[in-house]
């Protein structure tokens, strides 16, 4: 019997947020002032090299990933494959969400395909893994269509390279107009497997309404009528032992935890890992989680502009800023910091009748918490 609670996806945007435990907040530091195109996506090699990656949703990125030198964010790991016009879908990036670093040396670019949430480009969703050690592309897995759907929006991953011949991948489908859900992938021979398809808990929370700046976040085009802005599974973070995903939407007051065993093993149902999922309870709404290797998650607060950490069972507050303006991907370094793109998400002009309320400089923060990442290799 599945432990999750009866008709939690219709009540869940009727419980109230946690009251969180307060400690002494780390002081948020700049770490980088970024112009230009919004970043989502940052993450911290274990050699401390930064990478940051900007998704085709109309600012036109002159490239999609890009590393951090001396202040600026530069094309990586070249001009050539951040060119849309470069060969087939597979050869270069169309549209990337989320870059990762992984425990062997490898920056892996999760790629849409799906410019301004479209339909994606056939062959164009994939995994790429570039060698730290060389800049050099190692390799391509194209995601079939049995795992991306029409409506299939791959937002962030987290890997465990301890698991079969290569390892193994673990993705969210954030999609804004069809089923959420997880999808595992092998990485010695790219095969996928689709998990928990429009499952609750990979859905987003009917009438769910987050209020941020003091307004209600709504699609709001310019001479149109508010829609709600309902995004699927998101957020992800891995146990430091491997043997727990965590994971939960964007549009969501709760998150989740279920078995990772379960999800790579081909014989399981979905109905099985469903009675298998743990609701970790309430808590703000988030975009970007991440983990640490002391078997903290750590999860931003769109809402209220700040940082949680969930440690047994509870969430604390960390850190709260003004200029925490939507606190996106979050990345745990080696040096023992916990770095956070801040991209005034919620100022686009899609949210305010056409007019674009974001601020130049976007931000690329970071908050001390003393332990590591979780490097499963």
């Amino acid at each position: 019997m599945s432990r999750i609670v009866p008709l939690l996806a219709s009540v869940a945007s009727l419980i109230a947020a946690p009251a969180f435990a307060q400690e002494r907040q780390a002081p948020v530091e700049v770490v980088a002032e970024l112009r230009g195109a919004m970043p989502t996506g940052v993450t911290v090699a274990p050699n401390g090299r930064i990478f940051l990656n900007y998704p085709q949703w109309g600012d036109k990125p002159p490239f999609a990933v890009g590393e951090l030198k001396d202040g600026k964010v530069v094309a990586f790991p070249d001009r050539v494959t951040n060119d849309a016009a470069t060969g087939g879908p597979a050869d270069h990036f169309i549209s990337v969400q989320s870059v990762v670093a992984d425990g062997a040396n490898r920056l892996w670019v999760l790629d849409t395909a799906a410019p301004g949430f479209a339909e994606p480009v056939a062959g164009g969703a994939k995994l790429v893994a570039i060698d730290l050690a060389t800049n050099k592309v190692v390799k391509t897995l194209v995601l079939g269509p049995d795992v991306v759907l029409p409506t299939t929006y791959v937002n962030d991953v987290r890997f465990d390279l301890r698991q079969g011949e290569a390892g193994v991948a673990y993705i969210t489908d954030s999609s804004i107009k069809g089923p959420g859900g997880l999808i595992v992938v092998d990485l010695a021979s790219g095969k996928a497997l689709r998990r928990l398809s429009a499952h609750p808990t990979t859905m987003p929370d009917p009438g769910f309404n987050p209020v941020i700046e003091g307004q209600t976040l709504m699609n709001r085009p310019a001479g149109g009528k508010p829609t709600p802005w309902l995004v699927a599974t998101d957020g992800i973070a891995i146990s430091a032992d491997g043997e727990t995903l965590y994971y939960c939407a964007l549009s969501s007051r709760h998150f989740y935890s279920v078995p990772t065993a379960l999800l790579r093993d081909p014989s399981v149902t979905d109905e099985q890992i469903a009675a298998a999922i743990k609701d970790l309870g309430p808590k703000a709404p988030s975009d970007g989680l991440a983990e640490d290797s002391e078997g903290n998650v750590y999860a931003g607060d769109y809402e209220h502009g700040a940082i949680r950490r969930f440690a047994a069972g509870k969430w604390t507050t960390i850190a709260k800023d003004p200029r925490i303006l939507w606190p996106d991907t979050l990345s745990v370094g080696t040096d023992g910091y916990l770095y956070f793109t801040a991209n005034q998400l919620q100022r686009q002009a899609g949210f305010h009748e056409g007019k674009d309320l974001r601020r130049q400089p976007y931000q690329l923060l970071r908050i001390r918490i003393g332990n590591g990442p979780v490097l499963l290799k």
